[in-house]
This record gives structure tokens, sequence and C-alpha cells, in this order.
């Protein structure tokens, strides 16, 4: 690469507004995400490695989807900086905890997992409802 393509880089700011700028704080930092970090461990480290491989591009497919996207559209929403923007992908996070717990309940209907598996993952995706619904009430009281 060139030179000036260095220089133009490191001298290169965003003119974001200071009140929305932490440096320190990003989407990582919101507990909402975090939760639905775990719902998406959890899924990947102890549902997923115990699906028959016939269900490989079924619900496999669905549950890596569903638990990818809780995570990444808090990222998105938390990026936008305009709270109803935002608002509406914290919604569409909450609603893939929806579907990752109806893949739960398949995955025990279908005899794939055990009750306690069942119910330890649906602790995990309650617990972070909770949190991003109080996340999405707390944000929705800043646009007044």
């Amino acid at each position: 690469m060139s030179e000036e393509f260095y220089e133009f880089n490191n001298n290169f700011s965003l003119n974001e507004p200071e009140e929305f700028y932490d440096n320190h704080r990003d989407f990582t930092s919101l507990v909402a995400w975090q939760k639905c970090r775990d719902v998406k461990l959890f899924f990947y480290e102890k549902i997923l490695p115990v699906l028959p491989k016939e269900e490989k591009y079924n619900l496999d497919h669905q549950i890596r989807k569903a638990s990818v996207s809780s995570t990444a559209n808090i990222a998105e929403g938390y990026g936008r900086f305009h709270f109803q923007e935002g608002i509406q992908f914290y919604r569409i996070s909450r609603a893939s905890l929806y579907e990752l717990k109806d893949h739960l309940i398949s995955c025990f209907d279908l005899n794939f997992i055990s009750k306690e598996l069942k119910n330890e993952g649906e602790i995990l995706i309650e617990d972070a409802k909770k949190t991003l619904n109080g996340y999405i009430n707390y944000v929705k009281s800043k646009i007044s």
C-alpha cells in the first residue's frame, strides 16, 4: 500500500458527536448482548453437537442463523445512533430468542436432547429476553 493510504488512514477521524461516542464502550458492554452471547454459545456448544446428521440443513441451520442473529442485531442496532432505528434491531434480536426457544422445544420433542438440557436453555433464553426487554424499555425512554 502507498504511503498516502497510510497517511490518510492515520489522520482520518470519524466526526461522531462526542455525546454518542465512548471509545471504552460498545455493544459488547451491554448486558443484553452478553446474555444473548451466552445463549448463542449454549446452542453451539451443547445443542448443535448432539443433533443427528440428517438435521444439518434443517434444524441445525436454523439454530445457527437465529443464535447469531440474536447478538448481531443488537450490535447493528447499537451502531445506528438513532434510538427508534436501534429499537427495531433489538426487537429482531428478541424475535430470534423466541425462535431459539421453539427450536429448543423441537429438539426436546424429537428426543435429541434431555429435559435437563432443555431446562438449562430455557433459563438462559428467558434471562436474555428479560434483560433485552429492559434495554428496549430504557432506549424507548430516551426517545421522549
